[in-house]
């Protein structure tokens, strides 16, 4: 049987050194030319097994035979946690190097990706890399163990301290984990591989252990199909042209073939106009007639319009009900809404599977899903839910941007998020969505009656009677018209009539606001010339009310209402202060 290269992903946290171990394997220098050390888009690498044999010699030396013809690496950033790459029934990649910087150990990016590993059910190993930032390690050998072994009493303790630890929190993920000097069951086992992608340590370790695995456990996984299959994985331009970005990892495909692409609609069938493939240990690409799988491919092609990043593609053969059965259950399994929740949206199929995912996992509903930015038609979908569900009046936008013309509605009442790390981007949803319940519950509270404390401004007298109008600030709570107002010892005062704030009506006054009030039946000079301050007057049942939800108020309306309570006890009632 024909046996493809394994596709392998390298993923984990934002500056754990993902391109710098594949730099390594492929001895290439592409980290120095990423802006900022942080790779800006996925990229794929083809190391054929020649190039894998001269990085690691131990293969010869050890006559290992290999029956794979390379590797198809793929670096991706980290805030995409490799979720781009996905297929039918899982991940599009075979293996994963699940970098994690031994000294910094696992980060909640890592933790992010080891539970889409886990759902994907992908297999993966640990490079534990940095080891040359342990305090006093010095490179003594080519060989790892015998490195580790040569290192100072201190820096071998500190090795093993911290290899401990990420063993333990890889054992609260549920894994096995161990150095694989000592692994005796690799099917059971995680393979821990320490190295450094700077210094080089650990690399041909790494390599072996990646050759071992695709070779033992990958086999049947890795039998070339007949029919061609791939993933989108970009939209690109370059002048005037678009190219489209792809792995195939699946069969062949030719030049000449028409091929078929999911949407959400009907398949875009087109031809291919241009096809390459990318060169081994090189980011050009060459023409080509034909390929086969697993390849970086590039495309050009007659109609690429509506072709969105994270869809799958095949040969199209007049067989266009088969295929929109087939992208039904692919794009159907991966995209499952409510009849209430958040409206999302991803640069990415794969992406959105992955926001998806994890949403669920944290029991956040999803109405609406979508590829793309943000656009008028989903801030128009958010503003329906709110009436009905102002939690639910959110639209998250996992690596995606906002649309120009969103700009320009009004979308000050609806909350929209965007982030280019999931769990961010969840931890963001749910600090709103507990301050928005919060606020729909103080304003029911608040509905019952009104709290505050208000210090007159004698000096602000406008009318003495009929009504009195005077000035106040208001150093807690709110006031509203209607309010009923008492002094210090408790005696009723008066309703509130009506609020102005430079000579105009208003509805409600804030804490912190100089504004006048009228009260009816008040002579202020006879009645309230010694008052310094008057507050709310509100029943028990108010009061107990407010004491439950005290967790609701702020500071000084907590302060105001132990004061009402302590002006009620005055006048004997019994409350439970």
């Amino acid at each position: 049987m024909t046996i493809r290269q394994p596709i392998i992903t390298v993923a984990g946290h934002v500056d754990h050194g993902k391109t710098t171990i594949l730099d390594s394997i492929r001895k290439t220098g592409v980290q120095e030319t990423e802006a900022g050390g942080i790779t800006q888009k996925i990229s794929f690498t083809k190391v054929p097994i020649e190039n894998i044999k001269k990085t690691c010699r131990q293969i010869e030396k050890q006559k290992i035979k290999l029956d794979i013809p390379g590797f198809l690496f793929i670096d991706t950033p980290g805030h995409a946690a490799f979720s781009n790459l996905r297929k039918r029934g899982g991940s599009l990649a075979d293996l994963a190097i699940l970098v994690i910087d031994i000294n910094e150990g696992i980060m909640p990016q890592t933790a992010e990706v080891i539970e889409i590993l886990k759902i994907n059910k992908t297999p993966f190993i640990v490079a534990l890399n940095k080891i040359d930032n342990i305090s006093g390690w010095r490179k003594q050998s080519e060989n790892l163990q015998e490195n580790i072994e040569a290192q100072s009493t201190n820096t071998k303790q500190q090795f093993q301290e911290k290899l401990l630890t990420i063993i333990g929190s890889l054992h609260h993920h549920g894994f096995n984990a161990k150095p694989f000097y000592e692994i005796t069951n690799f099917a059971s086992q995680l393979a821990l591989v320490p190295c450094s992608g700077k210094t080089r340590e650990g690399i041909s370790e790494l390599i072996i252990t990646l050759c071992g695995i695709s070779q033992k456990f990958l086999k049947q996984t890795l039998k070339l199909g007949k029919q061609a299959k791939g993933v989108i994985l970009e939209i690109k331009k370059q002048k005037t042209m678009q190219y489209i970005e792809a792995i195939l990892y699946d069969g062949t495909l030719s030049a000449k073939d028409e091929i078929a692409i999911a949407s959400f609609d009907e398949p875009i069938i087109t031809k291919i106009r241009v096809l390459e493939e990318i060169l081994p240990i090189s980011n050009k690409f060459k023409p080509i007639q034909k390929t086969n799988a697993a390849n970086g491919i590039r495309m050009q092609l007659i109609d690429s319009k509506q072709i969105l990043p994270g869809m799958p593609f095949t040969i199209y053969k007049n067989n266009l009900k088969q295929i929109k059965q087939e992208f039904a259950k692919e794009i159907g399994e991966k995209i499952k809404t409510e009849e209430k929740g958040i409206i999302i949206k991803a640069d990415s199929l794969g992406s959105l599977e992955a926001l998806i995912t994890m949403l669920k996992q944290n029991k956040i509903q999803i109405i609406k899903a979508g590829i793309g930015k943000i656009n008028k038609k989903d801030v128009i979908s958010a503003q329906t839910n709110l009436k009905q569900d102002p939690i639910n009046a959110v639209i998250l936008g996992f690596n995606t941007d906002i649309d120009e013309e969103v700009k320009e509605l009004g979308t000050s009442k609806i909350k929209i998020i965007t982030e280019e790390v999931i769990y961010k981007l969840i931890e963001n949803l749910i600090e709103f969505q507990k301050q928005k319940q919060n606020e729909i519950k103080r304003e029911k509270i608040m509905g019952l009656a009104t709290i505050c404390k208000l210090k007159i401004l004698p000096q602000y007298v406008f009318r003495n009677s009929h009504p009195a109008i005077f000035g106040i600030l208001i150093e807690a709570g709110k006031l509203k018209p209607k309010t009923q107002l008492i002094d210090s010892n408790g005696k009723s005062i008066a309703k509130v009539k009506a609020i102005q704030d430079k000579n105009q009506t208003i509805e409600q006054a804030e804490q912190g606001m100089e504004i006048a009030i009228s009260l009816p039946g008040i002579t202020f000079d006879r009645q309230l010339t010694d008052t310094t301050h008057l507050y709310s007057d509100i029943s028990e049942h108010q009061y107990r009310e407010f004491k439950k939800n005290k967790e609701l108020l702020t500071q000084d309306e907590i302060q105001t209402l132990q004061k009402i309570a302590e002006i009620k006890r005055k006048e004997k009632v019994t409350w439970g202060v």
